[in-house]
């Protein structure tokens, strides 16, 4: 697995593999890497010529500096998790200068107001920070497929507003929730948890299990209601937001039509870490 440590690195990388004529499936990161990423590197592997990854903590999406001061960072655990898959054959670690050659600053995006709804209600600017480096991303790397978890669903169908309305020659797959052995779903928040809080978190996936069945017997009304309940009960756990939204526009439902496709969203806030989860309803 080769180590890109610069924009120039990388573009020599890139042009070696297109001119071989080289299929190139990528997945960018943050770092603080789990199975969850993995599980987009066995997908891209399958589909693809070659698999890159990137690891670059984006300032411009961080709405907290304390925030991004904590975020975990251990490179090299992450460059040996990525060698020992056997997915990946290269990752892009940029620097800032490469990503933002003067200044660390987002470009503003029109996602036809899917970034006002749910995360972006109290994270003004995030996405307008997630679409900048995605996008500078894309355009360095030049895959031909990226790859994405559901587990930000929000996010997945803000990169793929963006790559339709940016004419980007890529094509944007998502990848379905990878859940530990109790259900949660993995996250590199997970890590702040101790083993006792988060086998206690299980609830969360629980719940949602729960609504998938409520789906077809309660309205909405009653539903959030019940959900209310449950975390009422909790410990330690404070439910930030529960809601059900269409799954294209994003947009918050009170009433089920048949001809809609809909997904629970749901945020948890325990012992101060903010979880995240969400399920389609069948």
């Amino acid at each position: 697995m080769e180590v890109l440590k610069n924009k120039k690195t990388l573009q020599d990388f890139i042009e070696r593999q297109k001119e071989m004529g080289k299929r190139i499936g990528f997945a960018p990161t943050m770092g603080a890497l789990h199975n969850g990423h993995l599980s987009l590197y066995e997908a891209a592997s399958k589909e693809n010529d070659l698999v890159i990854s990137s690891i670059f903590v984006n300032p411009t999406q961080f709405n907290n500096a304390e925030d991004l001061e904590k975020y975990p960072r251990d490179i090299n655990r992450d460059i040996l998790i990525l060698k020992n898959s056997g997915f990946v054959d290269a990752v892009y670690i940029p620097e800032v200068a490469d990503i933002y050659p003067e200044k660390a600053e987002s470009s503003h995006y029109d996602f036809d107001g899917l970034e006002n709804e749910m995360e972006g209600k109290s994270r003004p600017g995030h996405f307008d920070g997630v679409g900048t480096v995605v996008e500078e991303l894309f355009r360095q790397v030049q895959p031909d497929n990226a790859y994405f978890g559901e587990k930000d669903f929000q996010q997945l169908a803000i990169i793929k507003k963006m790559v339709e309305k940016k004419k980007i020659p890529v094509k944007i797959t998502g990848v379905p929730i990878f859940r530990a052995e109790n259900g949660l779903a993995l996250s590199s928040r997970n890590q702040r948890l101790h083993e006792e809080r988060r086998e206690a978190s299980k609830i969360i996936y629980e719940t949602l299990e729960k609504v998938n069945k409520w789906f077809n017997e309660f309205s909405v009304t009653e539903i959030k209601e019940r959900i209310q309940d449950i975390f009422d009960q909790q410990k330690g756990m404070q439910l930030e937001y529960f809601l059900i939204a269409n799954e294209e526009t994003l947009q918050e439902t009170d009433f089920f039509y048949k001809d809609k496709n809909y997904r629970a969203f749901i945020v948890v806030v325990v012992d101060g870490v903010r979880l995240i989860d969400n399920m389609h309803l069948d």
